[in-house]
């Protein structure tokens, strides 16, 4: 089985380099592979003629989705990972996902809006990813794969409420709190991260 990876909205594959270290020094005999989807245009990539859109995108990246794996992603990307559990139930045996919306609306859980500040920080980004709107949360009951949750408690982007909704929302779901931990929690806390990541995996190993 292979770990993908999924950055969130500022693309960066970068962000995930800290907790795939740890995690290649596990051993992890079902998991041969790791692997980072790059979103086109964005985190210096260079653009694709098929991705133009959010629905593009989103298509896109779940293209890249092979072979069995779990699927690990952080904040918008955690939107493609509950989209490919739904479609390729066949390959995606489980979902990690951090301080993500999972694809339902923020609006009820008072949510910092983080789109202003994106589109100032990321000035050549294609626009569209702020614009979308996407929510997925009639289907989450739908989805079998068991699910790792990790959230930040000083998080104002993803609130602990969100994670607590998706751990409800979920057939099979653990939640769990990083103290201290922001938006960006993996990058700053990368050994408590993959250590959760690790005990997750563990349940393959059998």
């Amino acid at each position: 089985m292979q770990l993908i990876f999924l950055p969130g909205a500022s693309g960066s594959t970068a962000f995930w380099q800290p907790v795939q270290q740890r995690l290649a020094k596990r051993t992890f005999g079902n998991f041969t592979s790791q692997k980072v989807i790059a979103y086109p245009s964005f985190g210096m990539q260079p653009s694709h003629a098929d991705v133009y859109d959010f629905a593009s995108l989103t298509q896109y990246a779940l293209e890249q989705i092979e072979q069995e794996c779990i699927v690990i992603a952080q904040s918008m990307g955690g939107i493609f990972a509950v989209q490919a559990a739904l479609q390729k139930p066949h390959l995606v045996k489980g979902l990690v996902l951090l301080a993500t919306s999972g694809g339902v609306n923020l609006a009820p859980f008072q949510a910092q809006d983080w789109r202003s500040a994106y589109q100032q920080q990321y000035l050549n980004y294609p626009d569209w990813f702020c614009t979308a709107s996407i929510d997925y949360s009639p289907q989450l009951q739908t989805i079998l794969q068991p699910v790792l949750l990790l959230w930040g408690d000083q998080d104002p982007v993803s609130p602990i409420a969100v994670g607590t909704y998706l751990q409800s929302a979920f057939a099979k779901a653990e939640l769990h709190i990083l103290e201290g931990g922001d938006h960006l929690f993996a990058e700053k806390y990368p050994d408590q991260t993959a250590t959760f990541i690790a005990h997750y995996l563990a349940q393959w190993e059998c």
